[in-house]
Protein backbone atom coordinates (compact mmCIF):
# COMPACT_ATOMS: atom_id res chain seq x y z
CA UNK A 1 0.00 0.00 0.00
CA UNK A 2 1.31 2.99 -0.76
CA UNK A 3 -0.99 5.42 1.10
CA UNK A 4 -4.45 5.70 2.23
CA UNK A 5 -6.91 8.82 0.82
CA UNK A 6 -9.62 10.57 2.45
CA UNK A 7 -12.32 12.44 1.42
CA UNK A 8 -12.33 16.29 3.11
CA UNK A 9 -15.66 17.80 2.12
CA UNK A 10 -14.80 20.89 0.36
CA UNK A 11 -11.78 22.55 -0.76
CA UNK A 12 -11.47 24.97 1.76
CA UNK A 13 -11.45 22.17 4.84
CA UNK A 14 -8.73 20.14 2.55
CA UNK A 15 -6.61 23.62 3.06
CA UNK A 16 -7.67 23.98 6.49
CA UNK A 17 -6.10 20.18 7.24
CA UNK A 18 -3.31 21.21 5.52
CA UNK A 19 -2.30 24.59 6.98
CA UNK A 20 -2.90 22.74 10.14
CA UNK A 21 -1.45 19.15 9.68
CA UNK A 22 2.05 20.36 11.04
CA UNK A 23 0.20 20.25 14.75
CA UNK A 24 -0.45 17.06 14.45
CA UNK A 25 3.09 15.40 13.13
CA UNK A 26 1.94 15.20 9.66
CA UNK A 27 4.13 17.41 7.19
CA UNK A 28 3.13 18.38 4.04
CA UNK A 29 3.96 16.78 -0.14
CA UNK A 30 4.62 18.13 -3.42
CA UNK A 31 3.48 21.95 -2.30
CA UNK A 32 4.91 22.88 -5.35
CA UNK A 33 2.08 20.96 -7.35
CA UNK A 34 -0.33 21.56 -4.66
CA UNK A 35 -3.98 21.61 -4.67
CA UNK A 36 -3.38 19.39 -8.22
CA UNK A 37 -1.00 17.46 -7.34
CA UNK A 38 -3.06 14.34 -8.40
CA UNK A 39 -3.65 15.85 -11.57
CA UNK A 40 -6.13 18.87 -13.10
CA UNK A 41 -9.33 17.68 -11.76
CA UNK A 42 -8.68 16.83 -7.82
CA UNK A 43 -8.35 18.93 -5.28
CA UNK A 44 -5.93 16.92 -2.74
CA UNK A 45 -3.61 17.87 -0.27
CA UNK A 46 -0.89 15.18 0.23
CA UNK A 47 0.75 14.18 3.70
CA UNK A 48 3.71 12.57 5.31
CA UNK A 49 4.26 11.64 9.13
CA UNK A 50 7.39 10.38 10.95
CA UNK A 51 7.33 6.98 10.25
CA UNK A 52 6.92 7.84 6.48
CA UNK A 53 3.26 6.84 5.94
CA UNK A 54 1.66 9.01 3.52
CA UNK A 55 -2.19 10.24 3.41
CA UNK A 56 -4.25 12.09 0.66
CA UNK A 57 -6.95 14.41 1.57
CA UNK A 58 -9.31 15.12 -1.33
CA UNK A 59 -12.14 17.64 -1.57
CA UNK A 60 -15.11 15.14 -2.49
CA UNK A 61 -17.69 18.39 -2.63
CA UNK A 62 -17.66 21.40 -5.00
Amino acid sequence: MNHLAFKAGGPGRVDDIMVRADQYGWRPLYQDRYPHAGGPDCYAGWLENSAGFKAEVVADEP
